[in-house]
């Protein structure tokens, strides 16, 4: 029986293709993107309206509408691990650096509203910075530009709302999520359905 060996260069090859396989398999049909770019941006001029516009004091509340995000988020994750063929690092490291993201966010919230009162005002530029590292990063580690760039974005826009208003710096999130997942979830989305044709 002929065995066939592979040269250096077609194992390196191949190696490539496995590699691109498993990071396409991860990379992403961009729908967690969007749930999380259109609920922030629903919220952040929400909330602007209600300030701006209504004066209600409460108008922070509408930021209860990201748990129903979170909930979604943690079936569809479940469903879709059920589903998976095969753990990739690429997938692994991803989720890590959103778990990491979660985390700060949470304690930046949390350390925040210790002293309102000291810290509304650069409660929203922190945030804005969080939200570049995760975006960036994974633009990064699943080699899209987009991401990258939309990270870069929300680290501009964090500096920028240093010198805004609070009732508009609620509005910079909303910029932030058009930049950094909802464009890139929608082009993540359209490379997915290519890749998996």
């Amino acid at each position: 029986m002929h065995k066939e060996t592979l040269s250096g260069s077609q194992s390196l090859e191949l190696i490539q293709t496995m590699i691109n396989r498993a990071r396409n398999q991860f990379s992403e049909n961009g729908h967690l993107y969007l749930v999380w770019g259109w609920v922030v941006l629903i919220c952040s001029i929400a909330e602007f309206i209600l300030i701006h516009f209504l004066d209600y004091q409460k108008h922070y509340l509408v930021w209860m509408l990201t748990w129903l995000a979170v909930i979604y988020q943690f079936f569809y994750l479940y469903k879709n691990r059920k589903r998976q063929k095969v753990k990739t690092y690429t997938g692994e490291i991803v989720s890590y650096v959103w778990i990491t993201f979660f985390v700060l966010l949470l304690l930046i919230i949390f350390i925040s509203s210790s002293q309102p009162e000291k810290n509304i005002g650069l409660m929203s530029p922190f945030i804005l910075a969080l939200y570049g590292m995760p975006t960036f990063l994974s633009g990064k580690i699943l080699q899209f530009p987009p991401l990258v760039l939309g990270g870069i974005g929300c680290w501009v826009l964090a500096v920028i709302s240093l010198y805004v208003p609070y009732e508009f710096q609620i509005l910079f999130f909303g910029i932030s999520v058009i930049i950094a997942w909802i464009i890139p979830g929608y082009l993540l989305r359209k490379r997915y359905q290519i890749e998996n044709q």
